[in-house]
């Protein structure tokens, strides 16, 4: 920018307004501003100007840059000799630090304030690096850090050997920086970044790494919060030491597995078997860290078997649960709850009034009297994201490892968008999330397309994962998925009162195909493993015994 077009003193920096920067516009007495991010002026009324365009309304009147006297920085611990080699100078207590274009000319100063505030003069839009005008040729190695004060201690500090250069206004224009100049780059073998530890820093150095070809760049692990402090330390030597064992920049997730560590050792999830031997042998028991679907035509008894799996987590790890059950109020969840521990279905009036209160005691204190269970009162209201938020307080502030969510078509619902598929495509990646940032177990219910031929899912039709709603995602993001099969029409009543279990995925083991056959108790309401009823040797039952 030039020295003509804001000459009143500067007040602060801000926000920019159109590139978004949080402190790279400075704000002039005269109202004017000047964006170092997006070099962006804005004129005193207000009118917003690219800086080329001001440079030709006003090229024939550039005035002089200012010029210091040249000086230690002692401050910063920055020895004459080190500014003299950059042209660094000092005038009335403020640095100016000189910016150079593609052809060796000074074009522009960097101006810092004793109070550290700064200020542009001149036509910074075409500076190159700071520093870049004294390493022309090339080399073995150059040295980037995110400020001028940085690239004189890096200098400093490897012993004036190596050629040190800095970004023009720190991590935020890191990347268009070094863009701008990577022709000039390229010319040396070696790229090592020297950025500030913050999370600015680091990011802005994985994206200037990536901008290079493998195995080029090299970020500095600091053990300080930049290169000046190491130099005000007094800590050259390390310094140096962290400059040579600078590594070679790898994506994040990209690993050499002959350096993999505690390839034998335990993981930290907890596993705990099903309640039914045959799902276990095929899908060795359900972990934390999964998000595992249940699917069921209706009738087919998908709610039956997921309130014995609620309790049978209750009464087999030491875990919270959390329950979101969008289609009953929390009432009925606590009946169904203790139904199970009674073996009685006391979620009927007529059944829970022949039922002692003594006992009714009992069966509470054994169920949601733990403590350990929570639920969601939704109050006839399911918004999707007040859902979301509640799950997350339940594993986070609850502590609660199981989450169990019935059923995924409800909590579709409140999105907005009339396109199903992909309503479920997002919730199911959200819902994916969730359980990989928190390792919860999340158990998912979810509802079939309607069945298509003949035979309908009352019929015991058998389920594939194309029958899934929103099936591609469900498919892709669920680590188990296990369907429920009944015909209910069958005549015989002990097939229409028994629920085929099928594992239709499996990424622990693989392993795919029928895991149960659950039949139906009316009396108790539970669900207990048998035999294929279907087959020639099975084992007469006593109907009336279980119907």
């Amino acid at each position: 920018m030039h020295s003509d077009q804001i000459k009143s003193k500067l007040i602060r920096h801000t926000s920019c307004e159109k590139c978004g920067s949080s402190d790279a516009n400075a704000l002039y007495e005269d109202g004017s501003q000047w964006c170092f991010s997006c070099e962006t002026y804005t004129s005193p009324n207000k009118e917003r100007t690219n800086v080329v365009t001001i440079q030709h309304q006003t090229q024939t009147t550039i005035q002089p840059l200012s010029q210091g006297q040249l000086q230690a920085l002692p401050d910063r611990k920055i020895s004459q000799e080190t500014c003299r080699a950059y042209g660094v100078t000092v005038m009335n207590g403020k640095h100016l630090y000189p910016y150079y274009d593609s052809n060796n000319n000074h074009i522009a100063n960097k101006v810092r304030h004793p109070d550290k505030n700064f200020h542009a003069e001149g036509n910074m839009n075409s500076a190159t690096l700071f520093g870049q005008q004294l390493f022309r040729q090339g080399g073995k190695y150059i040295t980037i850090t995110e400020g001028e004060v940085d690239a004189l201690s890096a200098y400093e500090m490897l012993g004036s050997k190596w050629p040190v250069v800095s970004v023009r206004n720190g991590a935020q224009s890191a990347v268009r920086d070094v863009k701008a100049q990577l022709e000039y780059l390229n010319k040396f073998d070696n790229i090592v970044l020297c950025f500030d530890t913050d999370e600015h820093g680091k990011k802005a150095a994985e994206a200037v790494a990536q901008i290079f070809e493998p195995n080029k760049c090299r970020i500095m692990q600091l053990s300080m919060k930049d290169a000046n402090e190491y130099l005000k330390a007094n800590q050259r030597e390390l310094f140096t030491k962290n400059w040579w064992d600078a590594k070679a920049f790898t994506p994040a997730g990209i690993v050499n597995l002959k350096n993999f560590e505690g390839l034998y050792d335990k993981d930290n999830r907890e596993t705990i078997k099903y309640p039914y031997s045959g799902l276990n042998d095929m899908l060795y028991g359900m972990r934390t860290g999964e998000l595992i679907t249940f699917t069921a035509g209706t009738g087919a008894g998908k709610s039956s078997i997921i309130r014995e799996l609620e309790h049978h987590l209750l009464n087999n790890t030491d875990s919270n649960i959390g329950i979101i059950s969008l289609e009953e109020n929390v009432k009925q969840t606590i009946f169904h709850l203790m139904s199970v521990e009674a073996n009685k279905r006391l979620y009927i009036d007529e059944v829970r009034d022949n039922v002692p209160q003594e006992l009714l005691d009992q069966y509470e204190r054994a169920t949601v009297g733990t403590g350990r269970v929570f639920a969601f009162d939704h109050f006839g209201s399911i918004q999707t994201d007040e859902i979301l938020a509640r799950v997350r307080y339940m594993i986070k502030a609850l502590d609660c490892r199981y989450i169990i969510i019935d059923h995924l078509s409800i909590l579709v619902s409140g999105l907005e968008g009339d396109d199903e598929r992909r309503n479920i495509d997002k919730m199911m990646t959200a819902l994916r999330s969730l359980v990989e940032e928190t390792q919860c177990c999340m158990l998912l219910v979810s509802h079939l397309r309607r069945a298509s031929g003949d035979k309908g899912q009352e019929q015991g039709v058998q389920i594939s994962l194309s029958m899934l709603r929103g099936s591609h995602s469900i498919a892709q993001l669920s680590d188990a998925v296990i369907a429920m099969e009944r015909d209910q029409q069958a005549s015989d009543p002990i097939v229409a009162n028994t629920t085929t279990v099928r594992v239709l995925k499996n990424r622990y083991a693989g392993e795919t195909g029928i895991g149960a056959y659950l039949l139906y108790d009316r009396e108790t309401g539970r669900m207990t493993e048998i035999d294929d009823p279907n087959a020639e040797d099975f084992e007469t039952i006593d109907v009336e015994e279980y119907l």
